[in-house]
């Protein structure tokens, strides 16, 4: 095999892996009513506590305003809500519900369960060399340098 061939087969590797977080964020849509990046936002949210709406963009790599999209689409379904600081109205927390908490609960692990349990089972050396190529990849592939409005989503969110 070529280096010409195996970059083919990298990038071939790495579509495959894009269309199956596709198709796996609209089987969680079908069965939950939410989709990828809303139950990641609740997740995230369960995981780590009331946070500012910036402070959660960064944390799930996503701008600003597709976050605060996301969450305006949760609020209407009950499982998020913000509130302003009282001494920096300024300042805005989202913190989720008990409806959205109930959810977490009773799914836990309704992000690529498979994939989790599988990853969990694999040897510590070979974890670590997975995080390292996936690390290097994201390197090579710039996106850390990617703006903001890189990290934007189908507003559909």
């Amino acid at each position: 095999m070529n280096k010409q061939d195996t970059s083919a087969y990298v990038l071939s590797t790495l579509r495959q892996i894009i269309r199956a977080i596709d198709i796996h964020s609209r089987q969680l849509s079908k069965q939950y009513g939410l989709t990828g990046p809303q139950l990641i936002v609740i997740s995230e949210i369960g995981q780590s506590g009331t946070m500012t709406i910036g402070e959660l963009a960064r944390r799930i790599s996503l701008s600003q305003a597709t976050v605060t999209t996301i969450l305006d689409r949760l609020e209407l379904k009950e499982l998020a809500e913000r509130t302003r600081d009282k001494q920096d109205k300024r300042r805005v927390y989202v913190d989720i519900t008990d409806k959205a908490r109930n959810i977490l609960e009773t799914h836990p692990n309704f992000l690529q369960e498979a994939f989790v349990r599988r990853f969990n089972a694999l040897e510590e050396w070979e974890k670590t060399l997975i995080l390292s190529s996936i690390q290097r990849i994201s390197a090579m592939m710039n996106t850390a340098e990617l703006p903001s409005e890189a990290y934007e989503i189908d507003p559909e969110i």
